[in-house]
């Protein structure tokens, strides 16, 4: 059952690998690899928490924050960019199992998408993340941004 502690693993400085695809609806489009570094920070006592993720090669930021509803147990995933200045649409959801799923709708090119989140593989020095959208409610899903998370050298884990 998800608590308020879930993203515990992620507080602290990370170096990023990250994986997209040139075109985010198509499932044949070409995937770039890029570094970025990030930084998180929790809030609440741990029921929040926020992150600012540093990605030269796009020449741009991000930012999530991520918010414990204590009601429904549930997690609320707020994106920011810095080249748009836009604050998108929340994904919500919980973890079970080690596994966090977050769904939410968003507009990607003119076109209604579902959106999903998923972290898995989280630990105190690793953590995979990954995005997929659906144009059709969530039936087919196409994957289009994955980041690896790894601890710093000589960072130790949390």
């Amino acid at each position: 059952m998800s608590s308020p502690h879930d993203f515990d693993f992620f507080h602290g400085d990370w170096e990023v690998r990250n994986r997209r695809r040139t075109d985010f609806l198509d499932p044949d489009s070409v995937w770039e690899e890029f570094p970025a570094t990030s930084s998180c920070r929790p809030l609440f006592d741990g029921a929040a928490n926020v992150d600012e993720i540093d990605m030269p090669h796009l020449e741009a930021k991000g930012a999530t924050l991520r918010l414990f509803d204590r009601e429904t147990r549930q997690w609320s995933l707020h994106w920011a960019a810095s080249r748009s200045g836009k604050l998108f649409p929340p994904v919500v959801g919980r973890f079970e199992g080690g596994r966090g799923e977050f769904h939410g709708d968003d507009m990607h090119g003119g076109r209604k998408v579902r959106v999903r989140f998923v972290w898995a593989g989280v630990s105190a020095s690793a953590a995979h993340w990954e995005q997929a959208f659906s144009v059709d409610g969530g039936k087919t899903w196409v994957t289009n941004w994955t980041m690896d998370f790894s601890r710093p050298s000589g960072t130790p884990g949390r």
